[in-house]
């Protein structure tokens, strides 16, 4: 490092010049880290992964889920009692529709 007033080297991180005394410019200390969190995830119709209504790849892009097990889970609880079929009722009046041209939260997390 060579100080700018009298042009003599000087140790690097040095505040003062040795020779003339003259103050030195610091480098800009990088700001500390912060914890970003990830986004909130929103349980929502999918407008993309649909073959109804888009319950099942909403669910799947909520949970973190393959979409071809969510429906198959869902056609399973549609034999077993036919809970299956109320409820989907129900989330697709409930659940509001994912904006369209928005890619899936689980297709933008790199691995």
């Amino acid at each position: 490092m060579t100080c700018p007033n009298c042009q003599k080297d000087i140790a690097d991180g040095s505040r003062f010049c040795y020779s003339c005394g003259a103050a030195q410019a610091q480098a800009a200390t990088p700001p500390p880290y912060t914890y970003a969190p990830p986004p909130r995830k929103h349980l929502v119709r999918s407008s993309t992964d649909t073959k109804i209504a888009g319950v099942c790849g909403g669910l799947a892009d909520y949970f973190d889920l393959d979409s071809t097990v969510v429906r198959l889970i869902w056609a399973l609880l549609f034999l077993c009692g036919g809970t299956g079929g109320v409820a989907y009722i129900i989330l697709w009046m409930v659940l509001p529709l994912a904006p369209t041209g928005v890619p899936a939260p689980s297709a933008s997390i790199v691995t």
